[in-house]
Parts: C-alpha cells; structure tokens; sequence
C-alpha cells in the first residue's frame, strides 16, 4: 500500500466558514455538514493523491457503478471538545479497520491507514470549531467509499472515491424507543454482508422499519433469518438484554456489524464488576423473562446514539413493557462512555485519540 504524511495532502481552504449561520443548540442530524471535505480516488490500481477541500456538489457519471450495484461502503465516528479546548476521537483506529473489512466483502481496495488516520486529523483541524464542548455535544463523522467507474456491466469498479465528510451533532435518540421483534423480514443472513457497513444492508431495512413505526414502533429487534428465533440487532444498533443483574449480548458473526459501542459496553461491564454473557439469546428467552419479572432492561447501542434505552417490545401481537430503572445499567455505560469521550473520566483502555 501507498504511504502518505500530513505535508503529502493537498488542501484547499474555504474562502468563507458557514459556521456563522448554524444554530448549535438546534440541529437536525446529518444534515448541516462542517466547510471542509477530504477525497482520494482510487485510479489505475492505486490511491491517489489526497485532498482537503471546501464541502461541495459532487458531479458523477449516471453510470457510476455505485448507482447500478451498490458498492458502497462507510463508517460512523465522532470527535469531542473537551473544555480545554482539546479535540478527541474515540477508538478511530477500529473504524479503520472496520472499514476495510467491510471494503474487503465487497470486492472495494483497502484505504491505507495513514491517509484515514491523517485525513481525520488534518479535517479536524481546520473544521474544530464545529466540534462544540459539552456533554451531549459531538462532531459526527462519515467516511465511505463508492464505487465510480462509468459502466454498467455487472463487475467489480475500477475506479473508486474515498472521502470523509463532518457534521455537528447532538443527540441521536431522546427518551425511550418502543421496538417490534421481527417475525418475517430479516436484516441479514448467513454468508451474506451483515457484518459490513454496506450501505444496501440500510436501504433494506427502511420498509420493513416503516411498518413498525406505522404500528407505533420506532425500530425492529432483527432476528436470525433461518427461524426467527433467535435475536441480533436493533435497528442499525447492537441489542443488549439484562435479566436480573447479567448483561446478555448475541455474539458477531457474518449476519451481526462488530460495533465499537458494543465492544466497549462489553468492557465496561466487565470494569464495573457486572455479569456479563455473550451469547445467542432467544426470542421465548426473553419473553419468558418479560412474564416473570427478571427482564430488567433492554438497550441499542451505537455510535450514533451511544445508549438507547428500549421501553417496550411487540412479539406475535403481545406486547412488553420494561421497568424504568433509576440505577440502570442502560445509563451507567453511557454516562461512563460520554465522559470518557469528553476526557472527564480516566482512560483505562486508551480509547481517547487526541487529535493533534
């Protein structure tokens, strides 16, 4: 692979910063986006030189072979204030690495780690005025890659756009989400590219995610998509399940995204001496803990969110609802995680990246 150092990128500064007309205290996510984008295309069988430059329009050929067969692939991060003025990302390497393993199954070239590790911070950088200070407060991050090659024969791009993207960002989810345990659709299935962040893995569940929230349902528990029986994810989050005081969560796998929300959870139980099991977990499991009491909580977790506690679910037209706790473990794990990410609470396990 191609190296490249932080003087070997090629910037273009905006003439005038946006930052003036957007209301910080009140933003839609994703959809207001910081002045600076950065972009490498992959040509001739190798990346080329990497930019910086003004977030704009981007022309592309009608027969870009993202548009035809959906090679596309991309990451969630985030970046934090912390009061000192200091700029942080959270686990960024694992993104990285996430995101060439999701590149790999859809036959998309690998990004050199130094271009994403010196993209992110040469970005943040110029944009780190948007990132705000404050608990709650967050720069969201969307690096992907897309196939571009002009032609529509069904083969792998030649050619392919990596670019990174930023847009300021407070809280994903508010309060509590009712969700649907899925009895016919299915998010994944073995073999498949569940495990990726491909962008057709989202497109496929928005219908079946409309229904449910026509029902009154926010999201949809996923479930295997063999039997139904066994369940995966939440929406575009990991799925935690606590019966009395042991922390449950389905293992990764090909039909199951590795989240880095999800691995830390996963440590953080273990730091707070609390019980926890990674393993299938199924759907009668669970409702039987809902009948007698021992269903404590249920919680998504992801970059997006961080923690999003569950208040009720639907199964085969019965529904469940779930206490409200006062020392749930739902928001230990995000109060631990958002100080951690603000650089309020130590850093045992070195997730913190100081962005220089």
């Amino acid at each position: 692979m191609m190296e490249t150092d932080l003087y070997e990128i090629d910037i273009v500064k905006a003439e005038k910063s946006k930052i003036q007309d957007v209301d910080f205290e009140n933003i839609n996510f994703g959809r207001v986006f910081t002045d600076h984008m950065f972009t490498c295309d992959f040509v001739d069988g190798k990346w080329q030189q990497p930019k910086i430059m003004p977030y704009q329009v981007m022309t592309i050929d009608p027969s870009a072979r993202v548009f035809h067969y959906g090679q596309a692939v991309f990451e969630g991060m985030k970046a934090y204030k912390d009061d000192n003025g200091e700029v942080f990302l959270f686990r960024p390497e694992d993104n990285h690495s996430r995101i060439n393993k999701s590149a790999a199954r859809l036959a998309i070239p690998e990004f050199p780690k130094a271009y994403f590790m010196n993209g992110l911070t040469t970005l943040l950088n110029l944009d780190k005025d948007w990132v705000k200070p404050g608990v709650g407060n967050s720069l969201y991050i969307r690096p992907f890659v897309i196939a571009t090659d002009s032609a529509i024969a069904a083969a792998p791009s030649s050619n392919y756009r990596f670019m990174i993207i930023c847009s300021p960002a407070k809280a994903y989810y508010t309060g509590t989400v009712r969700v649907l345990i899925a009895e016919k659709y299915s998010r994944s299935a073995d073999g498949g590219v569940g495990f990726a962040k491909a962008a057709g893995n989202y497109a496929a569940q928005f219908y079946p995610t409309s229904l449910a929230q026509k029902s009154g349902f926010q999201q949809i528990i996923w479930t295997d998509a063999n039997s139904h029986e066994y369940l995966e994810e939440a929406g575009t989050m990991n799925i935690f399940f606590r019966i009395n005081n042991t922390l449950i969560t389905a293992p990764t796998s090909d039909r199951i995204l590795d989240g880095i929300t999800r691995k830390s959870v996963i440590q953080l139980a273990k730091d707070n001496n609390i019980d926890i099991e990674v393993r299938r977990i199924s759907v009668s499991e669970i409702k039987e803990a809902a009948h007698n009491g021992s269903l404590k909580e249920i919680f998504g977790t992801g970059t997006a969110a961080v923690i999003s506690p569950v208040s009720a679910f639907e199964h085969a037209g019965e529904t469940f609802e779930i206490p409200n706790l006062d020392d749930s473990f739902a928001s230990l794990f995000k109060k631990q995680l958002l100080e951690i990410q603000h650089n309020l609470l130590e850093d045992k396990h070195n997730w913190r990246y100081s962005v220089k």
